[in-house]
Formats: structure tokens, sequence, C-alpha cells
């Protein structure tokens, strides 16, 4: 089985460890496998983690949460994919927090906070790509218009996850002129939807290759009040860089999950399937790939300790993130690459639920940054070489 590396807190976090696998034992692959057929929400799975208080990991005490690092939150999310499930239905509202513990004023902090905790709200959905915009997040068209204490707003949101089963909604919208490209043009939002659902906010679900919960949402004359601006005007987009420095690291540690998983897997079914009188592990062209992914891995893990320690004790981070997000999503996809192979046809049924994990993190490569957004970043940002675009 996949060898844990030690890191700081070793101790506490083998405890956060033993307490999601116990509660992951009450989800076993069964259950997300049939989620999966009917593209159904984990009502039940969110639920236990909300009820543990493992879901308000990142929210503070005294606002109800438990008030745990960024490491601790990315080892809740790489057990959850490790035992063969998905974290995708708690991850936003763990990242979502590095905006707005940050930025968010007062006034949101005590009004949403402990009911975010208790799971009385969901705060699942952050609105920031849109459909002619990708990842040229300055391009976004979405406005919100300023109108005495007021903001309407107008435009589209796609691949904004989880909105159908979201109560508030962290936007990004255009407070400038459509014509300006500046970071100082954008501005950040929390907004309860409820009671515009239907009305001024319409959510289409997209059906997508994996059970993602994936929608697009149009707005329409939506009027909110200036109370749900997060900080300043016109510093959203620097406001969603927290968010996405925490967003890059945990969807990391979700890909480092499923490294385990296909790695675990693929060892175990080498060892018991017989082919030709011998188990097919006892090969070095079974043997070879999984040992090639194991060691991806344990390298990438490194760089996901790295990255959560920087963001915990709020250093700069952004290199780190990336790297993260980068290594993991490569080393997932090797890891389930050699699963597949290693299966053989068998990988293709759904009963050994390896084609669904292998849906699942192919994602990893495009979303929520691409490994080419990555590989330009460090490029541009690192090695200092000339922008491409």
């Amino acid at each position: 089985m996949y060898k844990m590396l030690k890191d700081n807190k070793n101790t506490e976090w083998l405890e956060i460890r033993n307490g999601i696998q116990s509660i992951c034992k009450e989800y076993p692959e069964k259950y997300w496998r049939e989620l999966d057929r009917n593209r159904k929400y984990p009502e039940d799975f969110v639920k236990a983690l909300t009820n543990s208080g493992y879901l308000a990991c990142l929210i503070p005490e005294k606002f109800g949460g438990t008030g745990l690092s960024l490491r601790a939150a990315a080892i809740i999310l790489e057990e959850i994919h490790k035992t063969g499930g998905n974290g995708a239905a708690c991850h936003a509202q763990m990242y979502i927090m590095g905006s707005l513990l940050k930025h968010g004023t007062d006034l949101q902090k005590n009004k949403y906070l402990p009911l975010i905790a208790t799971g009385k709200l969901r705060l699942q959905a952050f609105g920031v790509t849109e459909p002619t915009s990708g990842t040229d997040t300055l391009s976004i068209k979405t406005s919100a218009k300023k109108e005495g204490d007021k903001y309407l707003i107008n435009g589209q949101k796609v691949w904004t996850s989880r909105a159908e089963y979201s109560d508030l909604i962290m936007l990004l919208a255009r407070t400038g002129s459509k014509e300006e490209k500046s970071k100082n043009s954008l501005s950040l939002f929390l907004i309860d939807m409820r009671p515009h659902i239907g009305k001024q906010i319409i959510i289409k679900p997209l059906r997508t290759m994996i059970n993602h919960s994936s929608t697009e949402i149009f707005f329409d004359g939506l009027e909110i009040n200036e109370s749900c601006l997060v900080g300043e005007e016109g510093k959203g987009f620097d406001y969603i860089l927290d968010g996405m420095n925490a967003e890059r690291i945990l969807i990391a540690a979700e890909c480092l999950g499923d490294a385990k998983y296909f790695i675990d897997k693929a060892v175990k079914y080498s060892n018991e399937r017989e082919v030709f009188g011998r188990p097919i592990g006892q090969n070095q062209g079974v043997q070879f790939p999984i040992a090639q992914a194991y060691a991806k891995a344990r390298a990438a893990e490194l760089m996901v300790i790295e990255a959560c320690n920087l963001f915990d004790k709020e250093n700069k981070c952004g290199t780190e993130a990336n790297l993260s997000k980068l290594l993991c999503a490569e080393a997932s996809w090797q890891a389930a690459e050699a699963a597949m192979q290693t299966f053989g046809g068998f990988a293709f049924s759904e009963e050994y639920n390896i084609e669904r994990k292998f849906r699942e993190t192919r994602l990893y490569q495009i979303a929520p940054v691409s490994t080419n957004m990555i590989l330009t970043y460090i490029s541009h940002k690192v090695l200092g070489m000339p922008r491409s675009y």
C-alpha cells in the first residue's frame, strides 16, 4: 500500500486521516458509482462531513468552525479521494475561505460564517469563468453597475459547479468600463442567491463526462445591496488570488488522493490476478509503470506539503500552489494510466470503479486551471521568459 509521508503535526494529521476514513467507510465505492450513473449530488456525504465539522475546517472557531489549517483541509480532501470518493462537493466551500476570511467585511463574516459552519447555508459556488473569456479573467463581461447604494448585475458565468446546491455565490464582476481590460475594473461580491433563483438568476445544469454538478448561470437585472461587496471596489482580482492559491493546493491534494487510490488498486490487483500461472505483478511490464507513478506521486506530495506550509504562514505561495497542481495532476494521470493498463479489459467495467475515477482525474489536466497555463505561469513569472500572450 502507499507509504504515507510524514510532515509536521503528523499525529494530528493521522487523527484527521482516520476520522475521514471512518466516514468514508459509510460511503463505499458503490455509493459513488450509483451517484455517477444517475448524475446525483452526494447529499448524505456532504451532511456527514458537515455534522463532523470537517467541512467547516477553515472557518475560525469564533464563527463556529474548527479553525484548522489549509494543510488539514488538504488532508481531508486527499483522504476522500484515496478511498475512491470525490471531494468536489466540498472543496469550493473550503477554498473560497481564502478570499472571504482575508477580505470579507465583518458584517459578511458574522452574518454568514456561523450558518455555513453548521450547514444551514452552503457556499459552494465560485462564479469567475465566462463562455467568452475562459482563463482570460480580465476579459470577463458580467457587469455590476453601481446605482446609489445598490449594484445591478447582468451577465453569464459558466462551469460554476454546484450552484444548484449552493445558497451563496462568490461572484467576480466588472465594475469598471467594459473597454477597460484592467484588474482594477473587477470587484468581488458575496451574494445570497435564494430570493432570486428562477427570477433574476437562472441556473442551467451542464451534463458532462463526469458527475461534477457543472452549471451555467445567467444574471438578468439582479439588484443587490452594496453590503454584498467584498472589500473594496476594484480589488476583486487581487482578492480571488488568495482563493485561487488555496484552490490550486486543495485540488492538488485531491489529485494526490487519486494517485494513491490508483496505485493501491493496481498493486492489489496485480498481486491477485494470475495469467499464465503466475501473478501479473511479477512482470516488470506491469511493475514499472506502477513504480514510476508511485515515484511521481511521492515527489508531488512534497510540493503540496511545502505549499500548505507557506500558505498557512501567510507567505507568498503562488509558485508552489501552481507547482502542486501541475505535479499532482500529472501524477494522478500517470497513476490512472498505470491502473488502466494493469486492470486491462476489466478497467472498463463499472464495477471495478477504475473507469469512473479515470474520467474524474482527467478533469484536473484542464481545471481549475489547465496544465498549459501553469507551464506558462512558470515560464513568465518564475523563469523570467517573454510573455507568450
